[in-house]
């Protein structure tokens, strides 16, 4: 088996790199189709917004696959200088590749560890591929185990254990302050991208009304629309802050658009108890001073910051256990592998004596007919089998226990050498 896995990812080159060698979903049927005859290999290629990867394959043991090769592919199909792109590109092969392919999946190789997209992302490049005739018997073993890998890493370690982004942080902090939603009313101040994926984050918690408010009308409508809320114009500012149990405020303005002395002016009239105010917007939108953890519970970019960073560290602290599980995962796909390589060989042998046997056992009962009795000649013959199965048994088990080392190839040519088996391949 000949794998090659090249890979430009966010560790190794900047986004500006990144966005020029991406293959689009229009793109990777005429990438695959030229990949795959450039180098007559399989192929699958993952592209996401953080990483591309190119994934080649041979079943035989023919020639290396040549990472400059490779290069100069991604190279010239996108119109990127070689120069350039050759130190941000980085290969394996082999065991690496797949141990590699294994990490990613599992996502070990994430901006954010354990975070679940990238799993999906893998099936769907694996799938892509298989689709359109460029993945075969290599890569197909190789994807599909990287689908049991990532479920067991999930399964097994903590890696993907609580909630990281912005968005989902807030949602933890508004669980714990109320148990039922269908009776509140959630608003947004803004309509930025941070507040929209909020919002969407927000909205599955399935609340009772939603409420957009913004300086421009117009934007204020679209996103109400988006979200089955109701526009409020700016200037009703007051009215929305009173008739909300939950606000998300992500405006961009220069200044603090609610302070002490507005909120307590509005306060009064609130027939609502306690205010979740989530303010991801920089410049704050809220005086700091409004919280006191009883009515308001006022929460900043930096507050759900510092839980997402801490909920990445605890997650960083299950990576040795997922490292060890890919490792073991990534080792038995090898000996498999090779294993399968070597059983045509191993049949072929296993046949060939047992043709010759089975013809010498014939030829020696012919000229002993009349005799032996029945019983001799079952003894005679289990003892020609018994010799068979001890002499092919060292070799063949020494041939099995190297599997995977990197000795295994030269042993190999060896056995097939030994028993003129070179024609077998």
């Amino acid at each position: 088996m000949r794998l090659l896995a090249t890979s430009c990812h966010f560790r190794s080159a900047p986004v500006e790199i990144r966005e020029k060698i991406g293959f689009s979903q229009e793109q990777l049927p005429s990438a695959l189709d030229g990949i795959g005859r450039a180098f007559d290999c399989e192929a699958v290629i993952l592209s996401t917004c953080n990483r591309v990867e190119v994934y080649l394959a041979r079943p035989d043991d023919g020639s290396e696959l040549d990472p400059l090769s490779v290069t100069r592919f991604i190279s010239n199909y996108h119109g990127v200088d070689e120069a350039q792109l050759v130190r941000h590109l980085t290969n394996r092969a082999g065991m690496e590749a797949v141990r590699h392919i294994f990490r990613v999946a599992g996502s070990l190789d994430s901006l954010v560890v354990g975070e679940g997209q990238i799993s999906g992302q893998v099936k769907q490049a694996y799938e892509t591929a298989r689709t359109l005739g460029a993945a075969g018997p290599v890569l197909h073993a190789l994807f599909q185990q990287a689908r049991v890998v990532a479920k067991r890493v999930r399964a097994e370690t903590g890696i993907s254990q609580g909630h990281v982004s912005v968005s989902s942080v807030a949602v933890d902090y508004v669980r714990e302050v109320f148990d039922r939603y269908d009776d509140k009313t959630i608003s947004v101040l803004g309509a930025g991208k941070m507040g929209e994926l909020t919002l969407k984050s927000l909205r599955e918690l399935s609340p009772g009304k939603i409420l957009v408010c913004n300086r421009s009308s117009s934007k204020a409508q679209d996103l109400a629309s988006q979200c089955g809320g109701e526009a409020i114009p700016w200037d009703r500012l007051d009215d929305v802050l009173i008739r909300s149990d939950i606000i998300l405020s992500t405006t961009g303005a220069p200044d603090v658009i609610v302070d002490k002395g507005r909120w307590e002016k509005i306060a009064p009239l609130r027939r609502h108890g306690r205010c979740v105010i989530l303010d991801i917007a920089v410049p704050r939108d809220f005086d700091p001073s409004l919280h006191n953890g009883d009515t308001v519970c006022l929460f900043n970019i930096d507050d759900l910051q510092k839980v997402r960073e801490g909920r990445i560290a605890e997650r960083r602290r299950h990576l040795p256990q997922a490292e060890l599980l890919v490792e073991s995962e990534a080792s038995r796909f090898i000996r498999q592998w090779e294993r399968r390589r070597n059983s045509a060989t191993i049949a072929r042998l296993t046949r060939e004596f047992e043709d010759k046997r089975q013809a010498i056992v014939s030829n020696l009962m012919a000229r002993l007919n009349g005799k032996l009795s029945e019983e001799d000649k079952q003894y005679i013959a289990g003892a020609f089998r018994l010799l068979q199965n001890q002499f092919l048994h060292g070799p063949i088990a020494t041939l099995t226990e190297e599997t995977g080392q990197s000795s295994s190839h030269t042993l190999l040519d060896a056995f097939r050498k030994l028993f003129r088996l070179e024609d077998q391949r």
